[in-house]
């Protein structure tokens, strides 16, 4: 499978299966609690019922914790987001981000992103704050300036991450850092068996980034998997 783990790689020893039902269950555990460790606001959850209604992933609250981790830890003033949705993981974002940062938040859909311009308005920022802008990112992207954003987060369509990636090189700043949500598949990342196009995809973006020499990358097991990696 081309250099990522399967289930048959494991060499770890069987325990008693209860051992291994203990085990499990307390990773199950572990994992939720650290999911819900950061509590969302009444905005978040608004935006999340928005987005449950028009059938659309939205990032899990975990991972939302996490971007708005790394916003603030890079000190983000200018962040790029593929996928605006109805606002979840921007919201995250934002408040991870500088008081004076901006936002550049593209989508396909404007419907979305109205939604989105009310979560955002519902979590006290500013109109300011962020920047929306409707349209199909590929078509974007090339009109944003080289070298001018700290983050670039891409949840938009799966079988365009590679040109994303290739796109996030050219605007993030040395040191700027791009996220890609969602890239465990559901699972279907590390499956031996048959896979659609996407999963494919998938696992081209991984080997890629982890392949680039001028990337450091991690992949953090939050949501659906959280790929991230600094360029140097």
């Amino acid at each position: 499978m081309c250099g990522f783990p399967t289930p048959t790689d494991t060499v770890t020893p069987r325990q008693p299966r209860g051992r291994e039902r203990a085990i499990s269950g307390n990773r199950q555990t572990s994992w939720a609690f650290a999911d819900a460790f950061v509590a969302e606001e009444d905005a978040l959850r608004w935006a999340r019922d928005r987005a449950r209604e028009a059938g659309l992933r939205s990032v899990s609250p975990g991972t939302g914790a996490a971007l708005r981790l790394l916003a603030a830890t890079v000190g983000a003033k200018a962040v790029a987001e593929i996928g605006t949705g109805t606002g979840v993981s921007g919201i995250h974002l934002l408040h991870g981000m500088r008081p004076d940062g901006v936002l550049t938040t593209v989508d396909t859909e404007p419907e979305r992103q109205q939604f989105a311009r009310q979560a955002f308005r519902a979590a006290g920022f500013a109109s300011n704050r962020a920047r929306i802008i409707p349209g199909r990112a590929l078509d974007v992207l090339p009109r944003l300036a080289d070298s001018g954003y700290d983050l670039v987060f891409c949840d938009g369509d799966r079988l365009e991450y590679l040109d994303y990636l290739a796109e996030s090189l050219r605007l993030l700043r040395p040191g700027g850092l791009v996220c890609f949500e969602g890239v465990f598949s559901n699972g279907r990342t590390v499956d031996s068996g048959p896979q659609p196009t996407e999963v494919l995809r998938q696992r081209e973006l991984l080997r890629t980034v982890r392949e680039n020499q001028d990337l450091v990358p991690s992949l953090l097991p939050v949501g659906d998997g959280l790929l991230c990696a600094v360029k140097r």
